[in-house]
């Protein structure tokens, strides 16, 4: 597992932590959910199911998008490995794996991320669309090609406690496309998105954009205009993938 590039004193933080007897070893899981942080007009924020995590930072204001990284984690006596399926600081790192050191403590997770920070659990809250989708095609459908989790080139959105990301990558390569998030709403065929950050644009961060959505088959049927303001259909499928 790589620690370079990711908080040069993990390592020092590790042996720290068994040296002054703050780490219990266990196998304590992670609670799902969205924890954030905020850190000298930085917010990093963490989404978590039980096998799969994203870590995102951006500069508040002015809005500036930092880096983010995802994909299939275990916990194992208080060790996060992540094997990743996307890191937008590929090219300059090279990394494809995390193991970081974590304290696990009710609401609350800390990890040497960029210094030692400490998550806190957002409030749960169900909505309509809450899951993990990848992008199958565009509509309407009418039977044409659909992209799956066999594909490597993958668009990948996350929809959790009332907070969204999209991510645009490919798993073979790591080829880093782009991402974007922030808070949604989904609620009677009416799916809004509020944009915190955008790694395309910086100025597009503050948008709302509106759309209008439909499950049929079990797919997300997202109908609207994108970011630039043009007409769009894409059909969504839910994720059905195993842990690493």
């Amino acid at each position: 597992m790589a620690f370079k590039n990711y908080g040069s004193h993990i390592m020092l933080w590790l042996s720290l932590l068994f040296i002054t007897g703050q780490v219990e070893i266990s196998n304590a899981q992670i609670h799902s959910g969205v924890y954030i942080t905020d850190v000298k007009n930085i917010r990093h924020e963490l989404k978590i199911t039980d096998n799969y995590i994203t870590h995102s930072a951006y500069q508040i204001a002015p809005a500036k998008f930092i880096k983010t990284v995802g994909g299939f984690y275990t916990v194992d006596n208080n060790i996060l490995k992540i094997e990743l399926e996307f890191n937008s600081a590929h090219e300059t790192n090279g990394l494809t794996e995390l193991a970081l050191p974590i304290i696990i403590a009710d609401e609350k997770l800390t990890l040497p991320m960029d210094g030692e920070l400490e998550f806190v659990k957002k409030e749960f809250l169900q909505q309509d669309l809450d899951g993990t989708w990848l992008f199958a095609t565009r509509g309407p459908d009418k039977g044409q090609e659909r992209r799956g989790d066999e594909n490597t080139r993958k668009t990948l959105k996350f929809l959790q406690d009332g907070h969204f990301q999209w991510i645009a990558y490919n798993t073979d390569t790591m080829e880093f496309f782009g991402t974007g998030g922030g808070a949604f709403t989904s609620k009677n065929g009416t799916y809004t998105e509020n944009i915190e950050y955008f790694s395309r644009d910086d100025s597009r961060v503050g948008a709302t954009l509106d759309f209008t959505y439909q499950i049929k088959k079990g797919d997300w049927h997202h109908k609207g205009k994108n970011s630039k303001g043009e007409p769009m259909y894409e059909i969504w499928a839910r994720r059905v993938s195993s842990q690493m």
